[in-house]
């Protein structure tokens, strides 16, 4: 994906982004996310008892799972900042898990650009509101206003 430059991306706010590729969410994942932050709730982690226990149907995948998710999926689909050698999370707003991911099933994100506010020091704060989508639900599986930091060296910047 080729860079953009600071300019383009305050162009770009009002506006979407793009949508990510379709992701499936496997018991697998489900797994290894539940081992890495010890949450082994039945709901998550053991097929037969969440069939029969819960209206799911079967196990749901984490909501910090999903949430977790959402930096690769903006790798994979938000062009990167030219100059913009390391970004962080700064915090998310609004987080709201809509509707549960079902293991197996196919989530995608759109990134809408909300705001983007370029500060002297070289760090830009980058703002998207981000819906994760379940494929064949009218519901999201989450919503989110999204705080990232990118540092470009402010020698880099132009006329910022």
């Amino acid at each position: 994906m080729k860079p953009i430059t600071i300019d383009q991306l305050l162009s770009g706010v009002g506006t979407e982004v793009g949508v990510s590729p379709w992701r499936v969410v496997t018991q697998k994942m489900i797994d290894q996310f539940a081992d890495a932050t010890d949450d082994h709730q039945f709901i998550h982690c053991d097929p037969e008892r969440a069939a029969a226990e819960t209206p799911f149907g079967g196990t749901i995948a984490h909501g910090f799972l999903t949430l977790s998710l959402l930096s690769t999926m903006a790798y994979e689909t938000v062009p990167p900042l030219e100059g913009g050698d390391m970004g962080i999370n700064h915090g998310f707003e609004n987080i709201k898990f809509v509707a549960p991911v079902k293991t197996g099933s196919r989530i995608r994100t759109r990134f809408f650009l909300a705001d983007v506010k370029v500060r002297p020091s070289g760090w830009i704060q980058i703002t998207h509101d981000v819906t994760i989508e379940l494929e064949n639900s009218i519901k999201p599986a989450l919503t989110a206003r999204w705080l990232t930091l990118m540092f470009v060296e402010p020698s880099k910047m132009g006329s910022e």
